[in-house]
């Protein structure tokens, strides 16, 4: 398929319209599936926010005007989900991120890609070996991928080079955590490095699991090196087995309470893996059926452009609490077609009154 040519005032809409109140990057795949282009989108978002129950008003076109000159201050350009660069694999996530800023080599994402994270207080022995595993992945052929964290993250990236890819959770402009700036900027310079946050962005909680959705979505497999239980390390795998890519983690000691999350993941499918030869194995050739059998399928469904074009919203508002509910479930209980209920959903998302979650559930706001 020959990717449409964007000109300057389309690309203009559809960054104003990702940066619009309430609209995610589910929502905003809907409205230039609806709509045909995100100009007719913003037309319409006063509208479809009405019929949600609020009033709604975009994103003023002065807020984006200075998005796009930070952007070029910080020698980055923006990438859209059609356009030809956009990495493949990432593309195939249902939360795919409508437009990324970039800086370095893009052509790093193209190629094979391992993501590589675990704990920021990891052990110096963790760290070593972290470094140890991406200098030899990226001798094999492969593109690393992490999140610019302290530890096992930035071990990685540093064995890597220049054969890495930088996930941020903060805007293109913004270094985080301070002590990887220079880290930061040699991978901008060296290697590639991936924002979704507009430039400006200090990042906060809720951007790092969105993050992760990248760092996982880039890559056909996540290694976890070294993890507790309760670690960002272990929603990376999660998002990984959910979009059917592998999942694998080096064993550690019981003793350890490090890697304890890292043996949950073996314990619950994930593949054990205990030198880089045995995930070059797995990785090489990856045909999207991984051998690790820790994931969650989402319950998700398939709709064809048209018919979201044409549909009319279904009444779906009264089936809905603010505990998650898989959508395709609102389907067999309203009778109504996926269509229906997603325009209806994408009605009350507009107006603020729905909240998405993963494995394609949905919620009232609470």
């Amino acid at each position: 398929m020959v990717a449409p040519v964007l000109d300057q005032p389309e690309a203009f809409a559809r960054i104003r319209l990702l940066r619009s109140p309430n609209i995610g990057p589910v929502s905003y795949a809907q409205l230039l599936m609806r709509f045909g282009s995100a100009l007719a989108a913003l037309d319409a978002l006063p509208e479809l926010g009405r019929r949600g129950g609020r009033a709604y008003r975009a994103a003023p076109a002065e807020t984006i005007e200075r998005e796009i000159e930070a952007v070029r201050r910080a020698g980055a350009k923006y990438l859209f989900h059609d356009q030809p660069g956009y990495p493949a694999l990432l593309g195939q996530l249902d939360s795919a991120p409508p437009i990324l800023t970039w800086r370095g080599d893009l052509a790093l994402a193209a190629q094979p890609c391992v993501a590589m994270v675990g704990a920021r207080n990891a052990s110096a022995a963790a760290v070593k070996l972290a470094r140890d595993f991406a200098s030899a992945l990226a001798e094999a052929g492969f593109t690393v991928v992490s999140g610019l964290a302290r530890g096992i993250d930035g071990a990685a990236h540093e064995g890597a080079f220049p054969r890495t890819v930088g996930v941020i959770a903060s805007g293109i402009d913004i270094a985080y955590p301070p002590q990887h700036a220079a880290l930061q900027e040699r991978i901008a310079s060296e290697g590639l490095l991936f924002a979704e946050q507009p430039p400006g962005t200090e990042p906060r909680g809720s951007h790092f699991p969105s993050r992760n959705r990248i760092i996982a979505g880039l890559a056909a497999g996540t290694l976890v090196v070294e993890a507790a239980v309760r670690s960002g390390s272990l929603i990376t795998a999660r998002l990984a087995g959910e979009a059917g890519r592998e999942v694998m983690a080096i064993p550690g000691s019981p003793l350890e309470p490090r890697s304890h999350g890292g043996n949950h993941l073996i314990r619950e499918g994930a593949v054990l893996v205990q030198s880089p030869e045995e995930v070059v194995e797995l990785l090489s050739g990856f045909d999207g059926i991984p051998r690790s059998t820790f994931r969650e399928p989402a319950g998700d469904f398939d709709h064809a452009p048209e018919e979201l074009a044409n549909a009319e919203p279904a009444d779906i508002a009264a089936l809905l609490t603010t505990a998650p509910i898989a959508v395709d479930e609102l389907i067999r209980q309203s009778g109504e077609s996926a269509a229906a209920v997603q325009l209806a959903l994408l009605e009350l998302e507009i107006a603020g009154r729905l909240e998405r979650h993963a494995a394609g559930r949905v919620s009232l706001c609470g």
